[in-house]
């Protein structure tokens, strides 16, 4: 019998031990699941043979060293700067490791160690990143090997709602990841290279410049560019290339209004605020602008950012609530904590909620000097709103992940990301069956 450690019961891991417990009784295995609070949405499995649960504070080394011990890989789904606390217990205890967040460098340090063990650290093996990885070097790599020339690479991915004409919700939004994540996207400088030239945006013009995106049959969307794009012209190796750009995709005007965050600073978490216990929505909002005793909080805004007073930005924010006299509920907080606390009540996911993720690719090369494009785009729904098509398609992945490596299918050892054929292959072949398939149209 082989065991399996998953360490993290957050919103993606539900979709995850439902793949590997469905599997437990063909494959032998039995799964520990382990957190410091344990997901209601477990009670599904109470009693299975093959499911035993653990309270785990993941600071308390000699139970992590314990359930470490105990298990042939572990998989961590736990916040992303817990990750390097669960690998150094991995690398003592020898044991590989699968994760859905992005290397981070100390990660990164233990290369050596981890290759000299024998070891897989296996990272960004989610959706993005993850199936955004796989499918990219896939193509990327095909046309590589038929000698034609990649010119341009674009990608974006979104978690988004689907439309619904029955609920109104003006962000065409809600948290269907970390909710911590979201309010945070975009700060740092982004990175990327257009038509030869590289090219930087700052956190607080982010989001005002954003790129207009239609794909068939699902409609129009905006694009906003996502962190480094330059660290992966070596990780895809694609030294020369013209543009390299990866994206973020929300509906059209989510951007803009959330600009007006960004411009408040009701994203910062640099610093707590004042009289958090006592302060209301609308005081949140006030607290960013000048004094003015005559003049509303939506007017002085309106004055500040230059909106218009029935514009869609304001209704977006009276939709959410941050005009309201409401108490926010906390007894102290960064404006970015007090932020995601008031959107929570406006953006969790209930229970007539259905998600959808998009991915969307362009290719741009030569053949014969001839300029052609491709667009690889995928559309997943979920199914409510515990198993949404996030949980899958973050889920899905390392659970098939997983499956390889205790079938011993991967050779390829250190600290890693999904860009090689033997990851990337048997994987998209699997979530294909899965019915997540990227959809390729080809344009001279």
């Amino acid at each position: 019998m082989q065991h399996i450690l998953i360490l993290g019961v957050g919103r993606s891991s539900l979709s995850l031990i439902k793949y590997l417990l469905d599997q437990s009784e063909e494959n032998d295995w039995q799964l520990t699941v382990a957190d410091q609070m344990l997901n209601s949405g477990l009670a599904m499995w109470q009693g299975h043979p093959r499911l035993m649960l653990s309270r785990l504070d993941v600071m308390d080394q000699f139970r992590l060293s314990e359930l470490v011990t105990g298990a042939d890989v572990v998989i961590s789904m736990l916040p992303p700067k817990l990750h390097i606390i669960v690998a150094r217990e991995c690398l003592l205890r020898e044991r590989d490791l699968v994760t859905a967040s992005y290397i981070s460098e100390e990660m990164r340090l233990l290369t050596d160690e981890v290759e000299r063990k024998g070891l897989l650290f296996l990272n960004e093996i989610g959706l993005d990143p993850g199936i955004d990885h796989m499918s990219a070097m896939s193509v990327i790599n095909r046309l590589r090997d038929s000698g034609k020339q990649l010119t341009a690479f674009e990608t974006f991915t979104g978690g988004l709602l689907a439309p619904n004409d029955a609920i109104e919700n003006p962000w065409d939004y809600k948290f269907t990841w970390n909710p911590k994540n979201v309010v945070e996207a975009g700060k740092g400088v982004v990175k990327f290279i257009q038509q030869g030239k590289y090219k930087y945006i700052p956190y607080q013009k982010l989001y005002r410049r954003t790129e207009p995106i239609f794909i068939s049959g699902y409609g129009h969307f905006e694009g906003y560019a996502n962190r480094d794009s330059l660290k992966y012209l070596d990780v895809y190796g694609l030294r020369g290339i013209k543009t390299l750009y990866r994206g973020t995709l929300r509906r059209p005007g989510f951007c803009r209004t959330w600009d007006i965050f960004v411009q408040l600073g009701a994203t910062d978490d640099s610093y707590e605020m004042e009289g958090v216990k006592n302060m209301t929505h609308r005081e949140f909002i006030n607290s960013f602008l000048s004094y003015n005793p005559s003049d509303s909080v939506e007017l002085k805004l309106a004055h500040y950012l230059n909106l218009e007073l029935d514009g869609p930005e304001i209704h977006r924010l009276k939709w959410s609530g941050f005009f309201e006299e409401d108490l926010i509920g906390l007894e102290k907080g960064t404006p970015a904590q007090i932020l995601e606390h008031i959107l929570k009540k406006k953006w969790s996911m209930e229970a007539n909620d259905i998600d959808m993720i998009v991915m969307w690719h362009k290719f741009n090369y030569l053949e014969s000097d001839q300029e052609k494009e491709i667009h690889s785009t995928l559309v997943a729904k979920g199914d409510d709103e515990l198993f949404t098509a996030m949980s899958k398609t973050v889920g899905y992945p390392v659970g098939i992940a997983t499956k390889l490596i205790l079938q011993g299918k991967i050779s390829v050892k250190g600290v890693k990301i999904p860009i090689f054929e033997e990851i990337y292959k048997p994987v998209l072949a699997e979530l294909k069956g899965l019915g997540f398939e990227l959809e390729e149209h080809e344009k001279s």
